[in-house]
């Protein structure tokens, strides 16, 4: 992107939460905070001072299946930013990891005062079960408060290395001199076979899952399972997602919100792994509201699902999500994301021409047969985060009642 003055570099390891057993719950994303903790190289200080003293932006996220570590920059620092970025990710020595050990303990805590994300995990629970896929990628206290250093390093070892990682970068950047420092760097990354993956999920009947928590609102969701990552389908999947709930003039936002003011935040969304995904709704509303919200949720999935969408729909969403993509585009870290997790993945990596050229071609038989496949109330799992269970169970009787009285 000769236009651009800065680059975004991040690297990519394929593990993530679904790869955990039960003992190492949360053992990605903690593994994830002590990487800044500092090297043999740089202390968790210099690691800061470094990326300060170049203007740098610096940050990691961990996901269901994958972990990154990334930084934008000028390009003028392509050599110190890699070299330090590489060193964190391939030669962390995990000092100061009791109080990291509280950091994390704490976000935890933070986590589940956050209903609005909680709700997600408990609906994941719902559709996938005990499978890792289920389960909250911040793992729980009790292992994060009692893993050991050697259990780290085993599975750091284990899992970072060569194979299982990739260096993506966007921006005014050279691609061979990218290579040459991902060269220099090569015998840094051990080369033992990386662990297996989880097995796909098997799905079993929706099913209802609520947490109890004294809350303002209840924060509701539906959902069930949905496809995988490199499905041809993914393409008629976002127009659908768009006109169901993910735009200002989806279905739900403007009956739900517009039209009746019963929510602030309404909204559907779709998650996407090697070997399947979920489909979602959520809603956050008062205990007042909690029938006649998911009364309305009901009435858009059946007609949606029987009945799919109208032509006027389809242009429009076709042309918002051709827009958003085309926009995200020009951000040297979207196409950065949209790199590393595509090669890692292994998901073809379309131009943005081929791209825009897939969405032009959805139809409205395409989105109809998605639609009747994902989004049939009676498939679906519910899950809630509220006071009361008996009046979630109510509000979710009309829509389902095998779900209700499970």
């Amino acid at each position: 992107m000769e236009s651009v003055r800065s680059i975004a570099l991040g690297l990519w390891i394929r593990t993530g939460s679904r790869d955990e057993s039960p003992a190492q719950a949360g053992l990605s994303h903690f593994l994830e905070h002590l990487l800044f903790k500092g090297t043999d190289r740089f202390s968790s200080r210099e690691i800061d001072e470094t990326f300060d003293s170049i203007g740098a932006e610096v940050n990691a996220g961990t996901g269901k299946e994958t972990t990154s570590v990334y930084s934008r920059f000028l390009d003028r620092h392509l050599d110190r930013a890699f070299d330090v970025l590489s060193d964190m990710v391939l030669r962390s020595t995990y000092p100061d990891i009791d109080s990291e050990r509280q950091v994390v303990i704490e976000e935890i805590a933070m986590y589940e005062d956050e209903p609005s994300d909680k709700v997600h995990d408990v609906l994941s629970s719902a559709i996938f079960g005990d499978h890792p896929l289920g389960l909250p990628i911040i793992g729980r206290a009790d292992v994060i408060s009692s893993v050991s250093v050697p259990d780290i390093k085993a599975y750091h070892d284990e899992r970072y290395v060569g194979s299982n990682i990739v260096i993506a970068a966007a921006g005014n950047v050279d691609h061979d001199q990218l290579v040459e420092l991902a060269t220099q760097r090569a015998d840094c990354a051990p080369t033992s076979d990386h662990a297996a993956p989880a097995p796909a999920p098997s799905i079993a009947t929706p099913r209802l899952c609520f947490h109890e928590k004294e809350t303002e609102q209840y924060h509701l969701c539906l959902g069930g399972p949905g496809i995988a990552r490199g499905d041809e389908r993914r393409f008629a999947l976002r127009v659908l997602d768009t006109i169901l709930g993910g735009s200002t003039s989806s279905r739900l936002f403007q009956e739900v919100r517009e039209k009746r003011g019963l929510a602030y935040a309404v909204y559907s969304y779709a998650s996407q792994f090697v070997d399947g995904g979920h489909v979602g709704v959520y809603v956050g509303t008062r205990p007042d509201n909690v029938e006649q919200a998911l009364e309305v949720i009901g009435t858009e999935l059946r007609k949606v699902s029987a009945d799919g969408v109208t032509a006027e729909e389809l242009d429009r969403a076709r042309e918002n999500v051709k827009g958003r993509t085309t926009l995200s585009m020009e951000s040297t870290l979207a196409r950065m994301n949209r790199l590393g997790s595509s090669i890692l993945m292994d998901v073809p990596l379309l131009s943005l021409d081929e791209v825009l050229a897939r969405i032009d071609a959805v139809t409205l038989d395409d989105v109809a047969a998605l639609a009747a496949e994902l989004y049939d109330p009676s498939r679906l799992s519910a899950a809630a985060v509220g006071a009361s269970e008996d009046t979630f169970r109510s509000a979710v009787e009309p829509l389902n009642p095998v779900l209700a009285a499970a």
